[in-house]
């Protein structure tokens, strides 16, 4: 059996970060975890919550307020989910199956069968969502029409089209017996062919060049109509199958159907010492085209026979998900739809906000010394992360930038920054993490060019993932080395900080500063030990960190003080912390979780999380900041940072959680929280039926969106009126004390 490249470092080795245990030890506890999230009367399997989030996708997709191009898009970010989704957790699950026994197998055979029977649900209501958002567009003369509906001048443009600019792309494959098939790429579509000569059939696939050819091909509207006409690449194909065999068969009868696979995105890496890490990840990466599909989605009105033939050449186990669909696949490709309607058809843009203090022309560093900056991506311009490394490269005090470097922009202008501080004479290392899935292939090639023009690079640890949002500019400044830091929620990325919430913090804080110097320090020379004085750092100090938290405000509950906590996170899946907030429900602590993707806590269940309640928002901006928020007795405490609550978070990668201090920044943080916890139009309720309902709003109460809220928050520096009345009466911030005069 094939083992994953990147086991977890346990417990017991953490003071040896390079040393791992067996593989097949690994994937047993991992086993043993998962079984044990079976257990749904206290948890949630984390697949069955996962599958809930994106059901809260396909929500927005069905919404009728959502502008109907946006509501294509979220069929398309669906799709490119549930390809993840199947790459990833389905994945793992199947292999877990292979290395269990007994009991344990069934149980997890039978996540596997829940899986299945959610997946092909969900594949029903995309499909009805689909054809209505047609039909939306129709209404706004927009067209997705067929090879069957085209008219005689849109057939010849689709002709000539097909012979000019599909056909060279195209290179199918006969699939005769005994002639092994090549491996299929699991990112592409392909269309099965079923041509009849005669009473014989032939059968051969052909993928449909989307790497190389829009998906999507506007062609000439019908003569007299008005409107935009589209036709996907594979219907063009179709339209011209006779033309692809190029007189090999006498063609009495064509067809082609779409189907596409998912395979097993585990890496698997040789540890073999002689290679070097890039060329072990290269040689994993080619593997990766060869690994066992997880998922065969198909056309429903495929013939039995011809199904029969691909599942029987593709070597389909009873462990594989065979997912009957519509006639089309793929349908990640809606995400980049262009729009060729009215504005209104798309989301109507929130302008960037400038911070006055940041624009000012005098220094940034002296603006950042004076106080620190707290900024929300992107309600904030990112511009400021690139402004401040282009100062830092000039500035002739600076000596030192360090930063981390996750997943970057295709067209990086944070590398640019780098490598121009190294032409000014700065010395500049980057931690860039090769194994962060699906980037793996970028990163490598980010890795050579940043080590071509004299940065210094390290890979990390083996066995933990660098999945820190760090940046440290070191200056001198009166004979000393002063530092300037930066402690995000979201990568350097320029294009996913328009799309994704995110915080950072700037700080002139020297112990925050050391810290960060001391985590660089320790991703540099895994053998040593450091003692942080502010800062959270997975694998060593955030879990025990998390819990001294909560049982403090445990503590204030069993001892009469007002208790509570805010958490906001993308994942909280780690049993031990579930059982924790559990314990904290009981004894009276107040918890609030803003969730946006799996959650295996469940909310509201009496006698168990009764005190506990939960949200999840999704709209037009990603949620992906982690916060926590810890009331201490009236002094709270604010924690930004990477680590979500999963237990890969904690314990096997390297995470930073932050304080946030300034005061103004606490204010700040408080009240885009406060706006979230309120949102009464695009928040879900999280329950232990996974019911996805909407946040209930009472008779006569305001409408309130949280991401449009807190963007007019920001941008005049006034809390709605909601939220003014809220700060006074009962709100979760900093000021509020205790009902009937207790303890604060």
């Amino acid at each position: 059996m094939r083992h994953a490249v990147v086991s977890a470092v346990p417990p017991g080795l953490r003071h040896s970060p390079d040393l791992t245990e067996d593989p097949t030890q690994t994937m047993q506890k991992s086993l043993n975890r998962r079984l044990a999230d079976l257990d749904q009367k206290r948890f949630m399997p984390r697949e069955l919550s996962w599958l809930s989030f994106n059901a809260r996708v396909l929500q927005e997709a069905a919404e009728p307020e959502v502008p109907v191009i946006e509501r294509l898009r979220y069929l398309g970010i669906f799709s490119n989910n549930m390809d993840e989704f199947f790459r990833v957790r389905v994945a793992e699950v199947r292999r877990l199956i292979t290395v269990s026994q007994g009991s344990d197998r069934q149980q997890a055979k039978d996540l596997l069968a829940a899986i299945q029977q959610q997946v092909v649900q969900l594949q029903k209501q995309f499909e009805k969502v689909y054809t209505g958002v047609l039909r939306e567009l129709a209404s706004r003369h927009i067209y997705m029409i067929n090879e069957r509906q085209l008219d005689a001048g849109q057939a010849a443009f689709v002709q000539d089209y097909f012979s000019r600019a599909v056909l060279p792309e195209l290179e199918p494959i006969l699939l005769r017996d005994g002639h092994p098939i090549p491996p299929l790429n699991d990112e592409s579509i392909y269309l099965a062919l079923d041509v009849r000569t005669g009473d014989d059939y032939h059968y051969a696939v052909v993928e449909v060049p989307t790497d190389r050819l829009d998906r999507f091909v506007q062609i000439p509207r019908r003569k007299g109509k008005q409107g935009k006409v589209f036709i996907a690449l594979d219907n063009v194909i179709r339209a011209c199958l006779v033309q692809m065999f190029r007189g090999v068969f006498r063609i009495d009868e064509a067809a082609a159907y779409c189907f596409k696979f998912s395979r097993d995105a585990e890496l698997e890496m040789d540890q073999d010492i002689t290679e070097s890490l890039i060329e072990k990840m290269e040689s994993s990466l080619r593997q990766r085209r060869r690994a066992e599909a997880v998922r065969f989605v198909y056309d429903a009105a495929m013939p039995t026979r011809l199904l029969d033939h691909l599942c029987t050449r593709f070597g389909f186990g009873k462990y594989d998900s065979l997912i009957p669909g519509g006639r089309y696949h793929n349908s990640k490709d809606f995400m980049s739809f262009p729009n060729v309607g009215p504005k209104y058809l798309e989301f109507k843009p929130l302008p960037p906000i400038r911070l006055p203090r940041l624009d000012d022309p005098g220094s940034l560093f002296d603006n950042i010394r004076e106080q620190d900056v707290f900024l929300y991506f992107p309600y904030h311009p990112f511009d400021y992360i690139i402004d401040l490394l282009k100062t830092a490269a000039l500035d002739p005090q600076v000596t030192t930038i360090k930063i981390c470097l996750y997943r970057v922009a295709r067209q990086s202008r944070v590398i640019d920054a780098l490598v121009n501080a190294v032409q000014n004479g700065k010395r500049v290392l980057a931690v860039v993490e090769l194994a962060a899935r699906f980037d793996e292939a970028a990163n490598i090639g980010w890795a050579q060019r940043l080590t071509e023009n004299g940065i210094q690079v390290i890979f990390g640890i083996p066995g933990l993932k660098v999945h820190s949002k760090l940046l440290l500019i070191e200056r001198r400044e009166d004979g000393e080395a002063r530092f300037y830091s930066h402690v995000g929620t979201g990568n350097f990325n320029e294009k996913t900080s328009r799309t994704y919430t995110d915080f950072s913090l700037l700080t002139y804080d020297q112990n925050i500063g050391r810290d960060i110097h001391d985590v660089f320090d320790f991703l540099q020379f895994t053998y040593k030990r450091h003692r942080y004085r502010t800062l959270l750092v997975s694998p060593h100090s955030t879990r025990p960190g998390l819990l001294h938290l909560i049982e403090q405000e445990i503590a204030n509950a069993r001892a009469g003080y007002r208790a509570e906590m805010l958490l906001k996170c993308n994942n909280l899946v780690d049993r031990k912390l579930v059982m924790k907030l559990y314990e904290a429900s009981e004894a009276g602590v107040r918890v609030k979780l803003i969730v946006r993707g799996m959650c295996s806590l469940l909310p509201g269940v009496k006698g168990l999380s009764e005190n506990i309640r939960g949200i999840s928002i999704v709209d037009r901006f990603l949620e992906h900041p982690r916060v926590y928020v810890f009331y201490n007795r009236g002094h709270p405490r604010y924690l930004m940072g990477s680590a979500d609550l999963m237990t890969r978070n904690l314990d096997h990668r390297v995470e930073v959680l932050c304080p946030v201090r300034d005061p103004a920044a606490q204010r700040t943080l408080q009240d885009i929280l406060d706006q979230q916890w309120h949102d009464n139009v695009k928040a879900r309720v999280l329950d232990a039926a996974q019911s996805n309902q909407f946040v209930p709003r009472r008779k006569k109460a305001a409408r309130i969106r949280a991401q449009e809220s807190i963007h007019r928050y920001l941008a005049s520096g006034k809390l709605p009126r909601y939220a003014r009345a809220t700060k006074r009466g009962k709100s979760s911030g900093a000021t509020r004390r205790s009902k009937g005069g207790g303890k604060s």
